[in-house]
């Protein structure tokens, strides 16, 4: 979907901390000039994939689309960088709405932290113990008993990242499905996850827990000693990141399939 019945007009500029994200800041608020994220029509964000994570969980509840430019270790999320045609870039580019993942971790108190993941959620061994990881799907159990490092939930943007390290499937940005992938499976031996559709809810018991802690972490936001978790995708939050044509994520995710 194309993003240009939008006025793109006022841009604010967000900047990894690096010296050249910095630096490309400075000179692009300079010649475009730079606004207030509030008051903005569109945010560019200057960095790695680290950064556009970070940006897109800022501005979350904004509405604003993000456009994310190169100037860091990382960037399938990101637009080459260059400094002219800003403007012309941005009436061109392409609209790609994501939504999150949001989390219910319920921790050994009985306490539950929500918290929402734009890449993934996943479960993490704690000690050197394996996890022992009971795993419902919409309420019904499809596995019993799972014994792993651990486990994780991905969506069709984050598939390419964490998920994909621990050969879990590649999903197309516009699939409505999810990624549910083990980390190191240790049983069932032949276990490599499931394709579920993103309506789906997925819950997952920690079995054993006093003596085989698991940790929760939504992208980077962790929380320990968890007895239960609940992972849904949140449809009513969309996010709007802008890629240049024939560079968007559907693209970026074609060719990551094919190795090139």
């Amino acid at each position: 979907m194309s993003h240009q019945s939008r006025v793109l007009d006022r841009i604010a500029f967000v900047a990894a901390a690096t010296p050249e994200a910095r630096q490309a800041c400075r000179r692009l608020a300079a010649r475009y000039g730079n606004v207030e994220p509030s008051s903005a029509d569109v945010i560019v964000a200057l960095g790695g994939d680290g950064l556009m994570l970070q940006s897109l969980h800022k501005f979350m509840n904004s509405g604003k689309p993000i456009y994310g430019m190169h100037r860091g270790t990382v960037g399938f999320l990101m637009n080459e960088y260059s400094e002219e045609g800003l403007r012309e870039r941005l009436e061109a580019a392409h609209d790609t709405v994501i939504h999150p993942l949001t989390m219910r971790a319920r921790d050994e108190t009985g306490r539950v932290h929500e918290r929402r993941a734009i890449n993934e959620v996943s479960l993490f061994r704690q000690s050197a113990q394996a996890a022992h990881l009971r795993i419902l799907i919409d309420g019904k159990e499809r596995l019993a008993e799972l014994v792993a490092d651990g486990l994780l939930v991905a969506t069709p943007a984050g598939s390419t990242a964490y998920n994909l390290s621990v050969q879990g499937p590649i999903i197309p940005i516009n699939a409505p499905l999810l990624a549910l992938t083990p980390i190191s499976p240790f049983r069932p031996r032949r276990w490599r996850g499931a394709l579920l559709p993103d309506k789906a809810g997925v819950t997952v018991e920690v079995l054993d827990a006093e003596k085989r802690p698991v940790a929760a972490v939504a992208d980077h936001d962790e929380v320990r000693s968890v007895r239960s978790v609940d992972i849904t995708m949140d449809h009513a939050i969309s996010l709007h990141m802008l890629f240049d044509p024939g560079h968007n994520l559907d693209e970026r995710i074609l060719r990551e399939q094919f190795g090139v």
